[in-house]
């Protein structure tokens, strides 16, 4: 499971507060930039640069260029930011550690393991020119505010440090921390590795059904029969686990088999586009939400950019000269993680008498062996040892005993770049599908409208042309038979445009490709939310903005439907009869009104019966498959379509599952009671049909700094109820949820949505720190382009 960055920052950080980390460190005030009058001079500007910000502090740049506008954007991003911003670079580029302490080591000696540093520089140099420029021109606006006479962000003075100046590459390393967010596949592929080789012949294509029920429903594919039920293979396996259990010695329990976010694959986003034809006046509406680990400050920063002819608003990633999604008010885009497969684990053969070698398709090689040195605060340097391969660098972990290397998109010059930055000049659907298919960023689904009303779909990012295998499991290139020839051609790559239902929706699900489309990926999330987004676009007519910022925030979850009918077939009254804290349980799921709501009851005990049934069951049937990996926790995307097919009534069978002596409706009502046990604790003993999911659900986003009680409540979001759950629309589980929601109709700006966590600014003494906050917990809209101008700045060129 990957490691979660922000827990590791908040820990660290906490410890050197404690620690009384707060001196200031030499040369922390910085020299005062030059002034020219009212003005403030940026060096390499062109013509004079006007910014001004509204009452949410949403910054509009108006230039004469692109460049002097991204200059202005680097500037600006950075006084807001500049904490942020540095964490990204050095998150990105294995360099934590050095600021933070030992906690943050072991992320660092990843991140240098996988050549990201090296990546980062090759990358930058083989970029057209125009994007260099690009990436130069924002480190020029970095850097500026770096020279001024501002006072540093309060972290940097905490931690008694300053921030060295802004490179273009750690733009890159930026990007490329993106890539590890929404592409790296590592546990995914030794999941299906470990499973492919232990389990019996049909387990692992039930397991990995591509096509669940939902989206059967979406792609019109209801004749594509699923795969065979193994139940023989299952019983063995059931039977195989109870036979090991009862073997078992006494001691700790085991590791858990499924990785905690198995199934719930909430790293992701909703989008869709509505043509011409289904609104109120033919324009063409585009919504995106997209769904991120939530963290103050918030991952994005709104931005308008008007330079010569072209206008530009949306979210910018800080860090990056690039509108992620927007408008230029002839096209609007939105994004949603493709989970498209772009990393390999290469299966490395070598021989005990040939050390320090391994064998390639032209003979056996010498590793590529490299010193990598880290500092850490307040201890001696750790140095690692890197080997790296023809194929790209050797995972820390071997897999199956045998050493693999990483092949990955994210490390290749040739896979990496910021076309996205050409969005600004698009005229038409047709003009941004021909950008998008081009770029080489993160791999996603676009979803696109125009000012004609016409929509589109397609993906963008580099995706690998694979030989002699299908990327599902680590395999061999040594013979040369299979491995990468290069990257898809971007006209190769699908598309729709003007569909004739009139709308595309796309919510990390398989999407309908054609006969003889190339395969992009194989672990897409349930169809769910997708199927709920479609269900709702059916049923509307001449929509608009308002329409789609409310279906944004949907609560429908009827996912879980499943689970309720399921209990509540196995909480009979003779069955309560003898088991009378049931009865409770049964009150509360009879109670339940189908939706996400704060004050829906009986969804707490259905999301953790769920949970208490997958756990149970996988363990059975998987457990006693991981010798070779006893502590791998499984990835797997879509854990319900098979639990589901087992606990389904028509194939319900207790030696399917492990079922103790009572047999099925044992097997269910122990989970039930599990289940009630745990929410009851976790809970204060609440009675559950008292208990909303409110209770459950909250908002809890938090700075790296706020898990210190003493600062927690100055610097973190306020911990309230949040509507929405993990298959909602409206998606909210754990620290994960919209990042942000736009509405928007090209031409339309104006009437525009836009709005998201947290504020502008980074600063929490900064009236924009939080004042964005409310409006995104209540479901409120805010607009899209900034308002009445309250503050202004006016950069000037250097005389010369």
């Amino acid at each position: 499971m990957k490691r979660d960055i922000r827990s590791l920052l908040a820990s660290a950080l906490v410890s050197l507060a404690a620690a009384g980390c707060a001196e200031r460190a030499p040369g922390v005030t910085r020299a005062p930039a030059q002034r020219a009058g009212n003005a403030t001079t940026l060096s390499g500007l062109e013509a004079t640069v006007t910014v001004t910000s509204d009452r949410l502090g949403i910054p509009t740049i108006r230039a004469a260029s692109r460049q002097d506008a991204l200059r202005a954007l680097g500037l600006i991003t950075a006084r807001d930011r500049m904490f942020q911003m540095d964490l990204l670079r050095r998150s990105s580029g294995g360099r934590l550690a050095e600021i933070l302490g030992r906690g943050l080591l072991e992320a660092d000696i990843r991140q240098r393991q996988f050549g990201v540093p090296q990546a980062a520089t090759a990358i930058l140099a083989r970029l057209p020119e125009s994007q260099r420029a690009a990436l130069d021109a924002y480190a020029e606006g970095v850097n500026a505010y770096l020279r001024s006479p501002e006072a540093l962000p309060v972290e940097f003075q905490k931690l008694g440090y300053r921030p060295e100046p802004w490179r273009p590459e750690d733009s890159v390393l930026v990007v490329l921390g993106m890539f590890n967010a929404l592409s790296e596949s590592e546990d995914i592929e030794r999941t299906q590795t470990v499973l492919t080789q232990s389990l019996p012949k049909g387990v692992m294509p039930f397991l990995l059904e591509s096509v669940d029920p939902y989206t059967r429903s979406l792609l019109g594919a209801q004749d594509i029969a699923p795969p065979p039920l193994p139940a023989e293979a299952l019983r063995t396996l059931v039977a195989q686990g109870r036979k090991e259990r009862k073997e078992r010695p006494p001691g700790p329990p085991s590791r858990r088999v499924l990785s905690e976010d198995a199934g719930e694959a909430p790293i992701g986003s909703n989008g869709w586009a509505v043509a011409g034809k289904r609104t109120r006046d033919g324009r063409a509406i585009l919504a995106n939400d997209m769904h991120l680990q939530l963290g103050v400050p918030n991952i994005w920063y709104r931005a308008e950019l008007r330079y010569g002819e072209r206008e530009v608003a949306g979210v910018v990633l800080p860090g990056v000269p690039v509108v992620i999604v927007g408008t230029n008010r002839h096209v609007a885009w939105g994004l949603t993680s493709l989970l498209g497969d772009v990393m390999d684990l290469v299966r490395i053969e070598t021989l005990p008498e040939r050390p320090g070698e391994y064998r390639t398709p032209d003979g056996w090689k010498r590793f590529d062996v490299a010193q990598e040195t880290i500092k850490v605060r307040g201890e001696p340097d750790a140095t690692v040892t890197v080997r790296s391969t023809i194929w790209g660098p050797v995972a820390a972990r071997p897999l199956l005993g045998a050493p693999v290397a990483i092949r990955w998109t994210a490390l290749d010059p040739e896979g990496v770049d910021i076309g996205l930055l050409e969005m600004d000049r698009v005229r038409s659907v047709d003009d941004a599908v021909a950008v998008m298919s081009a770029a080489g960023g993160p791999g996603c689904n676009v979803l696109l409208a125009d000012r004609a009303g016409r929509v589109a779909w397609t993906v963008t990012g580099r995706m690998p042309r694979r030989r002699g295998f299908d990327g599902s499991v680590s395999v061999s290139w040594a013979d040369g038979r299979a491995g990468w020839d290069g990257y898809l051609a971007p006209a190769t790559l699908p598309r729709v445009v003007d569909p004739p239902s009139g709308f595309i929706v796309n919510a990390n699900h398989r999407m309908p490709l054609g006969e003889g489309a190339p395969v992009l990926g194989h672990d897409y999330v349930n169809g769910y939310r997708a199927y709920r987004i479609t269900e709702r676009l059916r049923e509307a007519r001449q929509v608009a903005e308002a329409d789609m910022f409310q279906l944004q925030l949907d609560t429908r979850a009827e996912f879980f439907g499943f689970y309720r009918d399921l209990a509540l077939r196995a909480l009979t009254e003779e069955a309560v009869s003898k088991r009378p804290a049931l009865a409770e349980a049964r009150r509360a799921v009879a109670a339940w009104d189908g939706r996400a709501d704060v004050s829906s009851v009986g969804l707490p005990l259905l999301v953790r019966f769920r949970r208490v049934l997958a756990d149970d069951v996988f363990a059975a049937w998987l457990g006693p498959n991981r010798a070779a990996e006893p502590d791998l926790e499984l990835a797997l995307p879509d854990i319900d379509t098979p639990l589901q097919r087992v606990l389904d009534t028509h194939a319900r069978s207790a030696d399917l599952v492990p079922a103790p002596a009572g047999g099925w409706d044992a097997f269910v009502l122990a989970a039930l009671e599990k289940a009630t046990t745990a929410v009851k604790q976790e809970n204060g003993g609440r009675p559950l049909d008292q208990l909303e999911w409110g209770a459950v659900s909250r908002v809890r986003i938090a700075h790296p700094l706020g898990a210190s009680p003493e600062l927690a409540a100055l610097l973190n979001m306020p911990d309230e109820p949040l509507a929405g759950c993990g298959f909602c629309v409206r998606l909210a589980v754990h620290a994960v949820a919209a990042s942000e929601r736009l509405v928007v109709s090209p031409g339309h700006e104006q009437d525009g949505i836009l709005h998201m966590p947290a504020g502008q600014s980074g600063d929490p003494r900064s009236p924009h720190y939080r004042d964005q906050q409310r409006a995104w917990v209540d479901g409120r809209p805010l607009p899209l382009l900034a308002g009445p101008a309250e503050h202004t700045i006016t950069l000037v060129p250097e005389r010369r």
